[in-house]
This record gives C-alpha cells, sequence and structure tokens, in this order.
C-alpha cells in the first residue's frame, strides 16, 4: 500500500462515477467529496475506506492526502485546482480546467512554481485508436497531412451552463492539436443558440495552422446523428478514428489525389485498399488515470499542463469568434 498514491476526488456525477471507480482500483482513495448529502452517502457506503465530506477546504487540509481529483461543473473547475495546488497538492482536472487564458496560464504558473503536477482530463489523448492514429501520421503512412476534420454530434445531452463549443468542442480540439502539433494561428467560429438563448447548440469551427494544414469542426446536441468521428485528410492515404464503431475504431484509406506524369497538369484520383488495424481494448480512462499516477511517483514534465494552455487559448479565441458572430 505504502506504493499507492493517497488520492481525494470531488464530484461524484456522472463522470465522477466512472473516474472514482478507476482511481479505487489504481491508487489509495482516501476521500471523497461532494455537494450532494445522498450522493456522498451512497459513495461513502461503496468506498468505506474513503473519508466522506462537502468541504473541499477540509479534503485539501489533509498533510498525508497527495493528489486531487476534480470533477465538478465546469465553472468550478479553476477555483478548485487553485486552491488545491496552492495547498501543495498534485490536480487531475477534468476539461477544461479553466474558462479563460488567464485563468489556465495561473494554475501552470503555480503547478511550475510548486513542483506539482496539473493534468487536464483530455481523455482521447489516452484512446488506443487515437494513439494509434498520431503513429500513422507520424511514421509518414499517409503522406502530409493535409486537414483534420472532426464531427460530435448527438440528440442530447443538452446543457445550459456551456454551450456545445466548450462541452463537446474540448475532446475534439485536444486530439487535433495533438494529431498536427501546431498552435493555431487563425480560429473562426459560428454557431446559433437554438434551444436556450445564449448557450449556443450548434457550432461550426475553423483552424489554419502555421504549415497550411486546416482543421474543422461540427459539434451540435442538436443533430438526428450520434457521431463521434475525426478524418485526417493526407496526401497519400486517409483515415478516420470512430470512437461509435465496436471494433473498428480506425480505418485507413488508400484513396488520394495523383498527377500522372504522362498527363499535362491533370489530377485524377487513385482508390486502393481499405483496412483497419488492431486496436487494443484497454479502457481509456484507466490508461489516463494511471498516467497521472505515474507522473505523481516518477515526477510530471509540465506538458500535460502546457498542453492544456493551448487547448484553453484556442478555445477562447473560438469563443471570442462566436461572441463577435452574434455582434455583427
Amino acid at each position: 500500500m505504502s506504493d499507492l498514491v493517497n488520492v481525494g476526488q470531488a464530484g461524484l456525477g456522472a463522470w465522477g462515477q466512472n473516474l472514482v471507480r478507476n482511481v479505487d482500483d489504481l491508487a489509495n482513495l482516501t476521500w471523497i467529496c461532494d455537494a450532494s448529502t445522498d450522493r456522498g452517502a451512497q459513495f461513502a457506503r461503496r468506498f468505506p475506506q474513503a473519508q466522506l465530506t462537502d468541504s473541499f477546504e477540509a479534503m485539501i487540509s489533509d498533510p498525508a492526502l497527495e493528489a486531487v481529483v476534480i470533477a465538478t461543473p465546469v465553472p468550478t473547475h479553476y477555483a478548485l485546482a487553485k486552491q488545491a495546488l496552492e495547498a501543495g497538492k498534485h490536480v487531475f482536472v477534468e476539461k477544461p480546467p479553466a474558462m479563460r487564458e488567464s485563468e489556465m496560464a495561473e494554475l501552470v504558473e503555480i503547478a511550475e512554481a510548486k513542483g506539482l503536477v496539473l493534468m487536464p482530463g483530455h481523455l482521447l489523448l489516452y484512446h488506443p485508436g487515437v494513439l494509434k492514429l498520431k503513429q500513422l501520421i507520424d511514421s509518414g503512412e499517409l503522406g502530409d497531412v493535409l486537414c483534420i476534420y472532426g464531427n460530435r454530434q448527438n440528440l442530447g445531452k443538452i446543457r445550459k451552463d456551456e454551450n456545445a463549443l466548450w462541452s463537446l468542442g474540448v475532446h475534439d480540439l485536444s486530439v487535433i492539436l495533438y494529431l498536427i502539433g501546431e498552435e493555431p494561428i487563425e480560429a473562426v467560429a459560428h454557431g446559433n443558440s437554438f434551444l436556450t438563448p445564449g448557450v449556443e447548440d450548434v457550432v461550426f469551427c475553423y483552424l489554419r495552422f502555421p504549415s497550411g494544414k486546416i482543421a474543422h469542426l461540427h459539434l451540435s446536441w442538436l443533430d438526428p446523428h450520434k457521431m463521434r468521428k475525426i478524418t485526417v485528410v493526407g496526401r497519400d492515404k486517409m483515415a478516420v478514428f470512430d470512437d461509435m464503431e465496436l471494433e473498428r475504431k480506425i480505418t485507413v484509406y488508400e484513396k488520394a489525389p495523383e498527377e500522372p506524369s504522362s498527363t499535362y497538369g491533370e489530377w485524377r484520383t487513385r482508390t486502393g485498399d481499405i483496412f483497419s488495424p488492431k486496436i487494443a481494448n484497454d479502457e481509456p480512462l484507466k490508461l489516463e488515470v494511471s498516467h497521472f499516477l505515474r507522473l505523481v511517483r516518477e515526477g510530471g514534465s509540465g506538458v500535460e499542463a502546457r498542453d492544456g494552455l493551448v487547448v484553453v487559448q484556442a478555445l477562447e479565441s473560438l469563443q471570442q469568434s462566436l461572441d463577435a458572430a452574434k455582434g455583427a
């Protein structure tokens, strides 16, 4: 048990329930914290070894507590993460850790000054399918990447405290930035609030990068299709990550335009094989939590926090574009 990290978790809602299960499996769960007395009592019975509280301050004041997992509503992430870091605790905080670039930059600064791990919960970066997509890109198998686009749509869950950009876009945006490995130089977004005033439920985003690569996001909880898909268009091949597929998470298409030397500048299309590489079925959340605990034990590099800052910067730029479009 001495090798296990002492962890407390704040937030036991729908996603928090999945997190706390993995934390209990992989670490020493010593505290659970939730504002709901009924929900707290339910989880106290499930994890009797953990102290139950509705006070975040009481939890982080425990000198034996090493790390905190934050799975509370998004607007609370920044304040709670800051409190935990200032109390000397390593922090795993669900996405996005903050809703302003200045706030995220402050969290990164505190973590680096104190030598603490600050890890945003960008779950898809630990998905074996996304890791395979990155491998295909980095190996050059797809050729030069020209563009990437993401589809994250469904009918629901309709939210009132965050729009489709911040609720849905953060997933695919973190993946696109990871796959391209560049920071965008242009970020444009358009959307509309059809169901709840001021909360965009349909958003379209465009990103342009220094290399000339472009990306597009279609985000909506007002759609007849449930889609969780990212498409990478390369000069030689194209690949699709489809998280709705049970087995074929990645499909590679030997499709591309080509300009035969025998023609006079005419482009033709080439179609070859379609194949799906074997993808491990490891639970991404378990891989993500394991990575956080490894950083706590071995020392974090700070890459995760700084990458999280780039994601928040892009989100804020896209939100500013949304707001400007509304005011036009």
